[in-house]
């Protein structure tokens, strides 16, 4: 373990793990191999104490990382990491420094392709490397290649829809996958036996593997021998089926080794020997202890420690201060939450596996029979809702931007079409900061806004966000609250009233030269800099529906300016843009919004201002409009 004495908080430093090469891993003796781990692990550990990251799944892989560079031949044998959040030690073994972890210059905190050509896949998202090793495996027998395709996931990502699907469709086909299955919950069993393990110890040997082939080679050369093979191999299932007990991946086609200590070296070189001597798919069961080496992580039983902002090494302790009555926008939502469970008792709060993120556990604690934590499961959150909207009950979702967009189908069909009323929190709506182009929130808005029947908004203020979970109550249909990745000042104004649909106006312009609409907390960033100044201002609080009666006032001035800060071109900037010129507006329309484009890791700051979707940025063209009336 780390002795975290050593390390000097104030100005923590890199440790010197620089390879050009990952093979010097073969010719290390045990001693060697478990001297480099520590240090990976102190290295792991110092970059995400500076820059944030994944810390305690990357802890929790290092001795397995290291063996798996050991027993295959990457970047020739292709390595997929599920959501490659735990791909740091693979990072550092193949000559990438943590130094400028997930900041603009620096390395991404998943597998990037353009990274490395050790990276042979990239994802920020679950259970997809199961379908797309698959993928590389067909891709390879059709070339007619030979090398090995691992597939690297972890307990929680293997319970999604989609790796189920994968697992199944594998194990039909004969197109060898080697599945690491990295399990420190113990949360899926091995049948249990000497029986059952002598069973699996001879099927994979290799003299019996090369028995096997020789055996079936010689029968198969006559009828007779044919049909004396058939009857010797249903002879020799039909004991094995009765002497153990499969467990689900051997019931699927799948060869399976496990429980395998993943912080065994020893161990480890023997599974991934068994996996590369298997003739068809097999699935590597290993037991890890997440979080391994360091105090406070391996102590963790909330999830505090699987993502972590900067924090002080010696202590656990945040680098940030933050003022009491500033809060995050899901901490926020959360505390409002509260309020409304107890209000109306026949809510139903739904989340996909982000409790920690979006700040929930005083309610899973507060009202734990209305409770439910669906894991990474987005379409059947959304299902879920659906089937309890259609029972007297009023389901609330809480969910991520990014995460949702793999439940559309739902939203759309599940929902929307049967107009069942229903609150869908979208947390991290928005730029996200350092997690990049996989975790961006620009891209629900413009699907919800073309999904009929339903309701989208966004505050910019905590008055406007407790007032919208008031309207919610008076609500028919789906509704949407979407919240940024930031923090947001709990203020205690006179409570306000809303309508759905309509917006609020900020001020009038008198000279009709200019209009401004927008929406968010940028929007009122931005009203502080320009108040004074002859301009409408209208908060489009309501995305969907729009406010036609302030839309009709908007053809009376000669600018329109739009401008969208939580979504690309393509959500409300669009559709505002597309009801002026249906009501025939002659005017000037200016926008400003994310372009329609993957946006890389760096502060949302930094985001933001590239974008020009920034508080400053629309200021500074806004004061540029004025001054072509003044001129």
């Amino acid at each position: 373990m780390i002795n975290i004495k050593e390390f000097d908080d104030q100005a923590p430093k890199s440790l010197d793990l620089s390879f050009s090469n990952p093979k010097f891993v073969k010719d290390l003796s045990d001693k060697e191999l478990t001297s480099l781990a520590d240090k990976i692990r102190d290295e792991v550990i110092f970059a995400t104490s500076v820059f944030g990251g994944h810390l305690s799944s990357n802890l929790g892989v290092v001795e397995a990382t290291i063996a798996l560079h050991r027993s295959f031949d990457f970047p020739k044998d292709k390595l997929l990491f599920d959501v490659g959040h735990q791909a740091y030690a693979h990072k550092i073994l193949t000559g990438r420094s943590l130094d400028a972890l997930r900041t603009k210059n620096g390395v991404s905190g998943f597998q990037k392709r353009a990274e490395s050509a050790y990276d042979q896949f990239e994802a920020g998202h679950s259970s997809t490397s199961l379908s797309a090793a698959l993928g590389m495996a067909i891709a390879r027998d059709l070339n007619k290649e030979d090398y090995e395709v691992i597939a690297f996931i972890g307990d929680a990502s293997i319970s999604n829809g989609e790796a189920f699907e994968a697992l199944n469709h594998i194990g039909q086909l004969n197109h060898k996958v080697i599945v690491i299955l990295n399990d420190n919950e113990m949360s899926i069993t091995r049948p249990i036996g000497s029986m059952s393990k002598m069973f699996r110890k001879w099927r994979l040997s290799p003299n019996y593997i090369k028995s096997k082939n020789a055996y079936k080679r010689l029968l198969f050369r006559t009828r007779i021998g044919y049909g004396f093979y058939r009857f010797t191999w249903m002879l020799k299932n039909f004991f094995v089926r009765h002497l153990f007990q499969k467990n689900i991946f051997e019931q699927m086609g799948f060869n399976y080794v496990g429980l395998v200590d993943g912080h065994s070296f020893s161990a480890l070189n023997k599974a991934f020997k068994q996996a590369k001597r298997s003739t068809k798919s097999i699935v590597i069961h290993l037991k890890t202890s997440k979080g391994k080496g360091y105090s406070y992580s391996e102590n963790d039983k909330n999830g505090d420690w699987h993502g972590v902002a900067p924090f002080i090494v010696s202590s656990g302790k945040s680098n940030s201060v933050i003022s009491a009555n500033i809060v995050s926008w899901s901490k926020l939502y959360a505390q409002e939450l509260m309020l409304f469970m107890e209000e109306v008792p026949d809510s139903v709060l739904i989340n996909p596996a982000t409790i920690k993120g979006s700040e929930l556990e005083a309610l899973f604690s507060r009202f734990s029979s209305r409770c439910y934590d669906t894991g990474i499961a987005e379409m059947h959150a959304l299902s879920l809702a659906s089937g309890i909207a259609l029972n007297s009950k009023f389901p609330i979702v809480s969910i991520y931007s990014t995460f949702m967009q793999r439940a559309f189908d739902q939203i759309l069909h599940d929902l929307a079409r049967m107009r069942l009323p229903s609150l869908v929190l979208v947390d991290r709506a928005g730029f996200v900061g350092a997690d990049g182009e996989t975790h961006q929130g620009l891209y629900d808005e413009a699907f919800l806004l073309n999904t009929p029947d339903v309701i989208v908004s966004m505050a910019a203020n905590s008055n406007q966000a407790s007032a919208l979970l008031e309207t919610v109550k008076t609500a028919a249909l789906p509704f949407f609250i979407r919240y940024p990745r930031a923090n947001v000042i709990r203020t205690k104004d006179k409570k306000l009233k809303l309508t759905i649909g309509r917006w609020l106006t900020y001020q009038k312009g008198k000279s009709k030269n200019l209009a401004l609409v927008g929406f968010g907390p940028v929007l009122d960033e931005v009203f502080l800099k320009v108040k004074a100044l002859d301009l409408g201002v209208y908060n489009a609080i309501f995305q969907k529906p729009m406010d036609e009666r302030i839309i009709r006032q908007l053809l009376k001035y000669r600018e329109v300016f739009i401008f969208d800060a939580y979504a690309t071109s393509n959500g409300f900037i669009f559709a505002l843009t597309n009801r002026l010129v249906e009501l025939g507006y002659r005017g000037k329309i200016i926008t400003q919004a994310p372009k329609d484009d993957f946006y890389t890791q760096d502060s949302v700051t930094n985001q933001m201002r590239t974008a020009k979707v920034d508080a400053e940025s629309i200021t500074k063209a806004i004061k540029r409009r004025l001054r072509h009336y003044d001129q």
